[in-house]
């Protein structure tokens, strides 16, 4: 997404960016040896008693980097996600926003996207309801300063696009054969995006 903002966000809103940038990432490719390792040495890095199902699964996604080999990874990445033919998991939410019309769907994303000012960067050939440019786009709102305008424009994206979709998503990914690695950034994704959604609605 192009239009990054300035910021002058709060340590909370801080770490909630970098977690969705994080999860971005790991859902847009394969893990690299730079990025397991990292989290693999960030041990509690996240974790209250407020969100302990989250500092839970982070702690397990920790282990599991520090186990994973990298190739392994980014070729369940390939398997998951991409595949020959038909992937076994998709990753685009209007699959699981709507039976039938998921056109219509994604060409009310990008209108709304476009009102915020973002733009699917012209090298990017992934449409915009891939769960990892959602989670990048509500980096983005987090980061952005304007008070009850921003939290509006987070929640309206959020439920939108993300809430009713991402518990499917994440039973898919957990349930599939071929993801062992990816079960653990399900288990991460999940809990944070349940965290996500009560902190939303209590605003």
């Amino acid at each position: 997404m192009t239009g990054l903002p300035e910021t002058s966000a709060s340590e909370e809103d801080l770490a909630r960016a970098n977690l969705y940038a994080l999860l971005s990432r790991l859902l847009y490719r394969g893990a690299d040896a730079a990025l397991l390792a990292s989290i693999a040495a960030s041990g509690d890095a996240i974790g209250s008693e407020e969100s302990a199902p989250l500092a839970q699964a982070w702690r397990d996604l920790a282990r599991a980097c520090a186990q994973a080999d990298v190739a392994a990874v980014q070729q369940e990445f390939e398997e998951v996600f991409t595949g020959t033919g038909k992937a076994r998991v998709t990753p685009y939410c209007s699959y699981y926003l709507a039976e039938t019309g998921r056109e219509k769907v994604l060409v009310r994303l990008r209108e709304e996207l476009e009102g915020l000012g973002l733009a699917r960067v012209a090298s990017v050939g992934e449409p915009e309801d891939h769960i990892a440019g959602l989670l990048e786009v509500m980096r983005h709102l987090v980061l952005a300063n304007g008070g009850d305008i921003a939290l509006h424009k987070q929640r309206a994206i959020f439920e939108r696009y993300i809430e009713r979709a991402y518990a499917r998503f994440c039973d898919d990914l957990s349930a599939c054969p071929e993801a062992g690695f990816y079960r653990f950034v399900a288990r991460v994704l999940r809990s944070f995006l349940e965290v996500e959604s009560q902190a939303l609605k209590m605003e």
